[in-house]
């Protein structure tokens, strides 16, 4: 019996994709839960999984395709698939297949759409120092894991509840609930917008008719709502379009250049947008300060050179990041106003319990964050060789939307490249990111002469409408201190 198989949902506001491969073609076997094609959605590029085994008889989209959350991409006959023992189709013929069209081994289970909210990050690989800077490339060694951005795994996220409001780029939280007898949809024609974001419009006071939709035809999202608002208070009548990285408004068109020479136009792929959306809606909803700092690591160095083939032994590398990460884990338990997330609608800041903390990746792909979970249980071996891993998934793509989520900080580290200080720009909805520049010998006096010490310049941006100015420098000196006195790392 032939059967269409389309696209299923594929997560919470995702509605469509670029096919990126089709990983099988006409005449396989394709068992259940099998990949059929590789799809890029604005959020990662995920594998999409069939939900039915048998024969494929008609392939109907290509690479590049826009295809639709419902839309019909394979034709198949259900009766054809060779059964095993078990009733289903084997998987090796399949997997043969797609080898042999160069494409990569088909998963057993899908992965999931990636999020992106990242901040700035290092590339993959770092320069090695010339001579006569051993002892600075020393300290910058190392730093090409996933040092900046947030990743996914294997196994699709769970779908929020009915009733909670969705926050696209980083989960869910409860929605206000309607008072008793309230509907659920005002009268008149209904919104193009979900149940939870309309009653989220009541509690604020806001006619949703007066709303622009950003996502598809129109519909209208929590990011919309709250960019209406913010406009609003802010004496603009709209600013959905700058939050969600638009282009610029038809009354300030770009000029023409390819009057002034030669130009190629580029599309943006589906994470770039997202990133572009997420940055600009964190950058305009955020008052950002970032203060500047440096720690000396000279002793630090040294330890890291010692113990550093013990961490190789594990899987990792004993990376300033990966000493960071324990760093920051510390510095949150001391100052829990920056381990926290402001909840505007109520008017309450949420304190986060657990410690978990996002490392900023630079991956082909475009930036991504994934989050390292119970930072402040773990040693900074077993931190070293989690975080190696989690790096390798971000540049293989292979993040799961859940490894993307939940962080309570940032770190992104730049001193793999190069550069003396920076502005990160905070993770939305954490309040604080902690960049990290790349440490280079400097004269230190040390009451008698100038002594040459390896300094670590440190930035760290936050919201200041959680944190005040005097909590931050503290919050800041306490990391440099933690960096320049080691023990107290096994404290």
């Amino acid at each position: 019996m032939a059967t269409d198989f389309k696209i299923p949902e594929l997560g919470e506001n995702i509605t469509s994709g670029d096919v990126v491969r089709i990983l099988v073609k006409a005449g396989d076997s394709l068992a259940k839960d099998q990949p059929v094609l590789e799809l890029e959605t604005d959020k990662a590029t995920i594998e999409v999984p069939s939900d039915v085994a048998g024969t494929v008889k008609e392939i109907k989209v290509k690479p590049g395709d826009k295809v639709k959350v419902g839309q019909a991409i394979l034709t198949l006959d259900e009766g054809g698939a060779a059964k095993s023992e078990g009733g289903e189709a084997p998987k090796e013929e399949a997997r043969a297949s797609a080898e042999a069209e160069g494409a990569p081994k088909p998963k057993e289970q899908p992965a999931a759409a990636a999020e992106e909210g990242g901040m700035s990050q290092k590339g993959a690989a770092e320069p090695k120092a010339a001579a006569g800077g051993a002892q600075r490339a020393e300290a910058d060694r190392g730093e090409g894991e996933a040092e900046p951005p947030q990743a996914q795994d294997a196994t699709e996220a769970p779908r929020p509840k009915r009733g909670e409001v969705v926050d696209i780029n980083r989960g869910a939280r409860p929605a206000p609930q309607p008072s008793a007898g309230e509907p659920d949809m005002p009268s008149g024609p209904a919104a193009p917008a979900a149940p939870s974001v309309r009653r989220m419009a009541r509690e604020l006071g806001v006619d949703i008719a007066q709303v622009t939709g950003t996502g598809e035809g129109g519909r209208i999202g929590i990011d919309d709502l709250q960019a209406y608002v913010k406009g609003v208070v802010t004496g603009a009548s709209q600013l959905a379009g700058a939050v969600s990285g638009a282009a610029a408004p038809a009354s300030s068109p770009l000029p023409d250049f390819s009057k002034w020479g030669e130009i190629e136009r580029k599309p943006m792929s589906n994470i770039r947008r997202k990133t572009a959306e997420h940055l600009g809606h964190a950058w305009t909803a955020i008052p950002h300060v970032t203060q500047h700092d440096k720690a000396d690591i000279t002793a630090l160095e040294a330890l890291r050179k010692q113990y550093g083939p013990q961490a190789e032994k594990t899987g990792g590398k004993l990376t300033i990041t990966a000493i960071a990460l324990k760093i920051v884990a510390g510095a949150l338990q001391q100052f829990p106003q920056f381990n926290a997330s402001i909840d505007p609608a109520r008017n309450e800041i949420i304190y986060k319990k657990a410690i978990h903390v996002g490392v900023a990746a630079d991956t082909d792909r475009g930036l991504l964050v994934p989050v390292i979970r119970d930072v402040d249980r773990k040693g900074i071996l077993a931190l070293s060789a989690e975080l190696a891993k989690a790096s390798e998934k971000a540049r293989g793509g292979k993040l799961s939307l859940d490894e993307m989520q939940g962080g309570g900080m940032t770190i992104t580290n730049l001193g793999g490249i190069g550069g003396t200080s920076f502005t990160p720009i905070v993770n939305w909805p954490e309040v604080a990111i902690l960049g990290i520049s790349r440490g280079a010998q400097e004269p230190v006096w040390d009451g008698a002469s100038f002594q040459p010490r390896l300094m670590l310049p440190l930035s760290l941006s936050y919201d200041h409408r959680v944190i005040d100015g005097a909590d931050a420098a503290r919050f800041l000196r306490w990391v440099c201190e933690a960096f320049e006195q080691p023990f107290v790392l096994a404290l």
